[in-house]
């Protein structure tokens, strides 16, 4: 199976905003950061955009499809 790829198109969700703070490896930022600078996206819209992508991709694995 192809690994998805994300696409960034227009943004799906509009309207208020809150304010989340994370821990992410330095390291990971600077990649984040790379990316923002090759497409000329804020690094806000970009980290929207991954846990948009993320949400609509998501698989949980339990317990019993671990053991299959």
């Amino acid at each position: 199976m192809t690994p998805p790829k994300l696409k960034i198109a227009s943004k799906k969700y509009s309207g208020e905003t809150v304010i989340v703070s994370m821990r992410i490896p330095k390291d990971m930022l600077e990649n984040i950061d790379g990316v923002a600078l090759r497409t000329g996206r804020s690094r806000n819209e970009l980290l929207s955009t991954f846990i948009e992508f993320s949400l609509e991709n998501l698989q949980i694995e339990t317990n019993t499809d671990k053991n299959k």
